[in-house]
């Protein structure tokens, strides 16, 4: 039967963090790190092909996204923040 009362009743309590979530986060933190520490070694392995693609695929990482910039005709231009 379904609890219809809008009172919750056992459960973690309102901003508790998920242990399992926290656990594995750290788990995966401590992996990712180990492979941070060799990824030069690694890319060396590579081919040159092979060595550009891993580095444009981890630049969005590294680097934020730029977004483009434009102007319509009807606007009005304003230099004064230059």
């Amino acid at each position: 039967m379904a609890n219809t009362t809008g009172v919750k009743y056992g459960g973690r309590e309102k901003g508790t963090p998920n242990r399992l979530t926290k656990e594995l986060r750290a788990i995966l933190k401590e992996a990712l790190h180990k492979e941070l520490e060799s990824i030069g070694e690694r890319l060396e392995q590579l081919e040159p092909k092979e060595r550009v693609e891993v580095l444009i695929k981890l630049m969005p990482f590294v680097f934020p996204r730029m977004n483009t910039v434009s102007h319509s005709m009807d606007e009005p231009v304003d230099f004064s923040d230059w």
